[in-house]
C-alpha cells in the first residue's frame, strides 16, 4: 500500500492517516470488513463497517489507476508518442475515465481483416 493512496484516503475521507494505514495492512492480510469492525476496533480507532468498505474500495480504485496507468505509459512509449508533457498529463490523472480520455487518440486501432485487406489494396 502506497503513502500516497494513505494521504488520500485520509484527506477525502477525514480520518487520521493511521486509521487508513491500520485498515489497509489489515485487509491486505485477508481480513474481512465484518472483522475488522468487531475484532480490530482498537487498530482502527472503532471505525464502523462503512467507513472500512468505503476504505477497502477507494484503496482497490487507486490499485486499479495506478495500474492502468503504467500500462498506457507503456503502450505510449512502445508506439514513440510518449513526451513529457503526455507523461505529465497522465500521471496527474485523478480518475479512470479521465485517464482514457488522455489515452484515446493514441489507442492503437483494432485491426480486422478488412483493413488488412484495405492495405494489401484489394
Amino acid at each position: 500500500m502506497k503513502e500516497t493512496h494513505v494521504l488520500k484516503i485520509a484527506r477525502e475521507l477525514g480520518l487520521a492517516e493511521r486509521q487508513v494505514e491500520a485498515t489497509g495492512a489489515l485487509l491486505e492480510d485477508g481480513a474481512t470488513v465484518p472483522f475488522i469492525a468487531r475484532y480490530r476496533k482498537e487498530a482502527t480507532d472503532s471505525l464502523d463497517e462503512v467507513a472500512i468498505t468505503t476504505i477497502r474500495d477507494r484503496l482497490g480504485k487507486l490499485v486499479e489507476l495506478d495500474d492502468r496507468r503504467e500500462a498506457i505509459l507503456e503502450s505510449l512509449e512502445k508506439q514513440g508518442h510518449l513526451t513529457d508533457e503526455l507523461k505529465d498529463r497522465v500521471l496527474a490523472a485523478e480518475s479512470l475515465p479521465v485517464l482514457e480520455d488522455i489515452y484515446l487518440p493514441y489507442r492503437p486501432k483494432r485491426r480486422t481483416r478488412a483493413t488488412i485487406a484495405r492495405e494489401k489494396g484489394l
